[in-house]
């Protein structure tokens, strides 16, 4: 789904959502097509799911995000050190 179409079936609610189609362009993530994972009654929940997921699948590109953002702005970030493995 593209994020218009998110925001028209899921107003005002907080979600967790994965990129299925999405690249870069000048450090901004572009994402072509979403999915719909789960949604929240409040930012603390999402995340709490959007970290078990990740931790599971650090591959795949989860967001969470509330529908009131009229478009997506993600700047896409790099790390730099060395990650811990639980």
């Amino acid at each position: 789904m593209q994020w218009q179409e998110i925001r028209n079936h899921y107003p005002n609610q907080w979600l967790l959502l994965e990129a299925l189609a999405a690249h870069t362009e000048a450090e901004k993530r572009v994402v072509d097509e979403l999915a719909i994972v789960d949604a929240f009654v409040d930012s603390a929940s999402a995340l709490r799911r959007y970290r078990d997921l990740h931790h599971e699948s650090p591959m795949r590109e989860f967001y969470v995000l509330h529908t009131s953002r009229e478009s997506l702005d993600i700047t896409e970030r790099q790390w730099l050190g060395v990650r811990a493995h639980r």
